[in-house]
């Protein structure tokens, strides 16, 4: 019975445990999502950049100040769009550290309660022992009672017969 209830609660522990992780994985996911798309976004803008260094609408092919400006304006805006990847990369290393932070405690936690329940087990069994100690010795005790209290009943109805046996050979002899 013991073993059943260890058995149930590990396996409660190990299905909420896997509930947890799932959703963790699902922000993991949704994280990693987010940082491909924007990485994608960063990719056309730099094609942007890229084919705005190459235009020149200048005299003589050269580049204009609006061109300058507008290779700048897509630089900055790729720098802007750097700058919000490194931050979302740093949540989903927090999303992974907290994971893993996660695991070792559910791995502590769980390794604890096993523990405790195999302290538990140990301590009932140690307590069950004493108690068929307890009962073979109260057995026992009681046999001997009951043996002894025979003896006394055997040894008082035998004395009685003496008594009486004794009592009817005197009116036997006072009667002849």
């Amino acid at each position: 019975m013991k073993k059943i209830l260890l058995l149930i609660t590990v396996c409660f522990l190990f299905i909420n445990a896997n509930a947890q992780t799932k959703s963790d994985s699902l922000a993991y996911q949704l994280q990693r999502k987010k940082i491909n798309s924007m990485l994608a976004v960063r990719a056309q803008k730099f094609g942007r950049y890229d084919q705005s260094l190459s235009e020149h609408t200048g005299i003589f092919g050269f580049q204009t100040k609006k061109d300058i400006r507008r290779s700048n304006e897509i630089l900055m805006d790729i720098v802007k769009t750097d700058n919000e990847i490194y931050r979302q990369l740093k949540i989903l290393l927090d999303y992974r550290t907290f994971q893993q932070t996660q695991v070792l405690d559910k791995s502590k936690e769980t390794e604890t309660i096993a523990l405790n329940f195999m302290r538990t087990i140990n301590r009932l069994q140690n307590q069950n022992e004493k108690l068929k100690k307890n009962a073979d010795e109260m057995m026992r005790e009681h046999e001997r009672s009951t043996r002894n209290f025979s003896i006394i009943i055997v040894g008082l109805i035998l004395a009685l017969i003496g008594l009486l046996w004794n009592n009817y050979r005197k009116r036997s002899v006072n009667n002849s």
